[in-house]
C-alpha cells in the first residue's frame, strides 16, 4: 500500500515556519504599541491670580497592565490657596496638605495650609485608554512663571513611571516630562472676577487647541498601528510560502522501475517467495541411468 501521511521532514519544516512567523508577528505587534504618549495638562497656560480648572490627561502606555494609581505632587514653593479635586467614578481620592510658614491672604480670607499632594487610587485605566483627572485652582499663585506637577504612575504589574523630568532650554525633550502650567499675564482670566467666571469643574470643556492636538496624535497612532499590522501579515505570509517551498524540495523522490514508473511501497506478489514451480514437477531427482 502507498504511504498516506506526509513525510516527517515536511511537517517539521512547516511547524518551524509557523513558530517563526508567530514570533515575528508578535514582535511587530508589540512594536506597534504607542510608547510616546505623555501626560498633558489643559489649559497649558493661564494668568497668575486667576482661577482655573486644570485637567490632566493620563494615558496607559503598557500593553497588558492597568494603571491603578496616580500620585501627583502639587508645587508648594508657590502654593495654591484653594485646590479642589473633581471626583472620578471608581477612584478613591486622597489629599495631603502642609502647613505654610507664611499664611496666604486672598479675597476669600487667610489660608494657613495648602495641598501638597493628590493621590487617585483604586480605579484602573486599561491598556490603550486614558483617564482625565481635574483640579480647581483658586487663585493661581503670583510671582511664578511655571507650575510643575510631578506625577508618579503605577501599574498593576508593579511598573512605576515617574513623570518628573523638567525640560531644560536648548536640550532634547526628556523621556518622561512632568506636566507644566505656564503662568503669563494675559493668557487667562485675571482680577477679582476670575473665580466667579470659572464654571464647575465637571462643566469646563478642554481647550480646542489641546483637543485638536490629542485627536491628531490619536489618528497618527491608529494609522501607525494599522500599517504595522499589515506589515506583520505580509511577513507571516512570506514566511509560510518560503516554508512550503522548502518542504516540497525536501520530499523524497520515488524509486523508478525498468519501465520508468514509480515503485510503490509494497513488493509484487510472489517476489519474496520466489518463482512458482511448474505443475507436476517433483523436487526429487530421478534414478540415475547406468
Amino acid at each position: 500500500m502507498p504511504a498516506t501521511g506526509r513525510p516527517r521532514s515536511y511537517r517539521r519544516v512547516l511547524s518551524r515556519a509557523a513558530i517563526t512567523c508567530a514570533a515575528a508577528a508578535a514582535g511587530i505587534a508589540a512594536s506597534a504599541i504607542p510608547a510616546f504618549a505623555h501626560i498633558t495638562i489643559t489649559p497649558g497656560s493661564a494668568s497668575p491670580g486667576s482661577a482655573a480648572v486644570l485637567t490632566f490627561h493620563i494615558p496607559n502606555e503598557e500593553a497588558t497592565a492597568y494603571t491603578t494609581r496616580v500620585d501627583m505632587r502639587v508645587p508648594t514653593d508657590h502654593p495654591i490657596a484653594q485646590l479642589l479635586v473633581e471626583p472620578v467614578a471608581g477612584w478613591t481620592i486622597s489629599v495631603r496638605t502642609i502647613t505654610l510658614a507664611k499664611p496666604l491672604v486672598t479675597d476669600d480670607g487667610q489660608f494657613t495650609q495648602a495641598v501638597s499632594e493628590v493621590i487617585w487610587s483604586g480605579g484602573r485605566i486599561p491598556p490603550g485608554q486614558f483617564q482625565d483627572f481635574s483640579l480647581s485652582a483658586d487663585p493661581l499663585p503670583q510671582g511664578a512663571t511655571q507650575l510643575t506637577f510631578k506625577t508618579i504612575q503605577t501599574y498593576s504589574n508593579g511598573d512605576v513611571v515617574r513623570w518628573i523630568d523638567v525640560p531644560a532650554p536648548g536640550q532634547p525633550a526628556p523621556d518622561h516630562p512632568a506636566p507644566q502650567l505656564t503662568l503669563a499675564t494675559g493668557t487667562g482670566l485675571a482680577g477679582g472676577t476670575a473665580a466667579a467666571a470659572v464654571p464647575p469643574v465637571s462643566a469646563v470643556p478642554p481647550a480646542s487647541g489641546a483637543t485638536s492636538a490629542s485627536d491628531s496624535t490619536a489618528r497618527a497612532i491608529a494609522v501607525g498601528g494599522a500599517l504595522t499590522g499589515l506589515l506583520g501579515l505580509a511577513l507571516a505570509g512570506l514566511c509560510w510560502r518560503r516554508a512550503k517551498a522548502l518542504a516540497v524540495r525536501e520530499l523524497p523522490r520515488p524509486a523508478l522501475n525498468g519501465d520508468g514508473l514509480a515503485v510503490t511501497g509494497s513488493a509484487p506478489a510472489g517476489a519474496a517467495r520466489g518463482a512458482p514451480r511448474r505443475k507436476g514437477a517433483s523436487g526429487r531427482r530421478g534414478p540415475s541411468h547406468r
